[in-house]
């Protein structure tokens, strides 16, 4: 694995720290009981309120995503690149049972590539800071919940989303409560996060709105241009969502994604598994059988 000159991970080092990674001067996530700490809290705790999100701007340091981003690079060979036609719901056949115009029966292309979570190793920089307990003590706390959980899905907990030139993820819905996105490439034009905060909750699938942003309404509809480096804290499962296309002569958009949950031990379902990463573990079959769900959704 290539790494820069100025990131070269001493052998006898078992895991990368934080401090290798992030920019603690600036945001002492380590260190709750400081005022920068609670200042960056509050400021992502009113985003989360007013608009659905919140982005801690260069939370990762330039040589962090720096290694980042050669990581991605090392393991793009193992990228599922699928192109589908499907719904909000990751699902791809019409449903007799709801109407012609309803979300569940309008389908759009979603054209994008996944590096699944068994890619990587614990000696990775991407895996060290997904993991890094003191992160999500601090995503918990710009929530104001009382803990996050890594996605226990083996292929779905830690990712990295790619988006090669021509290709673009559609409006969608997330399987886990909260997404966590760190920008290591962004494309040379493209490749911008839209998003509907709280289109829906855990007791309303809220399928006009949804139908009204899949027909173009912007009403209500977000963008952000984020930088490499920029962290944002993401409620994937109640805000419609997408990344529009990167363009043909563009670099790729790589984006590291951390899943986290609510509850402990949930696994994704077997279809859209199947169809982010070509395919199942063991894992997935038996959670089929014992889902461990926070919500009814139809997912």
């Amino acid at each position: 694995m290539r790494v820069s000159n100025t990131m070269t991970q001493d052998a006898t080092k078992p895991r990368w720290t934080l401090a290798d990674l992030v920019d603690l001067e600036r945001y002492p996530i380590h260190r709750p009981d400081t005022d920068a700490y609670r200042v960056t809290v509050d400021e992502a705790q009113i985003g989360l309120r007013s608009v659905g999100c919140a982005v801690i701007k260069e939370l990762v340091k330039p040589d962090g995503v720096r290694q980042l981003n050669n990581e991605i690079v090392a393991r793009k060979h193992t990228t599922h690149f699928s192109t589908q036609v499907i719904n909000p719901y990751f699902h791809m056949s019409a449903n007799p049972d709801y109407p012609e115009r309803h979300p569940v029966n309008t389908f759009l292309e979603r054209s994008s590539g996944f590096i699944p979570g068994d890619s990587w190793d614990d000696q990775c920089a991407t895996d060290a800071l997904f993991r890094a307990p003191e992160l999500a003590a601090f995503m918990a706390d710009c929530l104001e919940i009382p803990a996050m959980h890594c996605y226990a899905d083996p292929l779905a907990g830690l990712t990295a989303n790619i988006l090669d030139p021509g290709q673009q993820f559609t409006w969608h819905f997330d399987t886990n409560d909260y997404a966590v996105t760190v920008l290591v490439q962004e494309a040379d034009e493209g490749g911008l996060f839209r998003y509907h905060p709280g289109i829906r909750s855990a007791g309303d699938e809220g399928f006009d709105a949804i139908q009204r942003v899949l027909e173009g309404d912007d009403e209500g509809v977000h963008t952000l241009d984020l930088a490499p480096g920029d962290l944002q804290i993401f409620r994937g499962r109640y805000s419609l969502h997408a990344v529009t296309r990167v363009p043909a002569a563009s670099r790729p958009r790589h984006a590291a994604i951390f899943a986290y949950t609510a509850e402990p031990g949930v696994v994704g379902r077997l279809e859209r598994t199947r169809q982010l990463f070509g395919r199942v573990l063991p894992a997935h079959e038996e959670a089929e059988r014992q889902r461990v769900r926070s919500d009814t959704l139809i997912d």
